[in-house]
């Protein structure tokens, strides 16, 4: 696998502060995308990486959920859900369009634009380790801390 530089971005994040890969230096960093704030499987997800987040905190990561919500949505889910990491707004799409997680979805009949649900590891150097594509929620943060668990 060729190794992918990430270039870097800044987001609008919960918790007040914007968020800056470059701040992260020295980190893995885990950077979830999900396609809408307090549905179903994006609940599940969340739920997921919070309840295995302090091994993610003892293996060195940070985790941040990314989707096309407003910030006030995300600090509601992430209220509602007692989530201890960081959502980000990519409301211009900007960060979804880089990592070209944006698909054509059908949704009840209908064609719809959405995040496709992925997730993506990039190292403390900025070199994107890993990255996993239309997944589904269930077992899938416990998928993603056994494979930062090898870094």
């Amino acid at each position: 696998m060729s190794e992918t530089m990430i270039p870097d971005f800044e987001l609008p994040s919960t918790g007040g502060t914007p968020f800056r890969l470059s701040q992260q230096a020295g980190k893995t960093l885990v950077v979830y995308f999900y396609p809408k704030d307090s549905t179903p499987g994006c609940t599940t997800e969340a739920q997921q990486f919070r309840d295995l987040y302090p091994q993610f905190v003892d293996a060195g990561c940070v985790v941040v959920g990314v989707s096309r919500d407003s910030l006030r949505s995300h600090e509601n889910f992430k209220a509602k859900q007692d989530l201890p990491f960081e959502l980000l707004s990519d409301a211009d799409e900007a960060l979804c369009t880089q990592f070209a997680v944006i698909k054509a979805k059908t949704m009840y009949g209908k064609q719809v634009r959405g995040i496709e649900r992925s997730t993506f590891v990039i190292d403390g150097t900025r070199i994107l380790r890993r990255e996993w594509r239309a997944i589904k929620a269930p077992g899938h943060a416990q998928e993603v801390l056994d494979f930062v668990k090898t870094l």
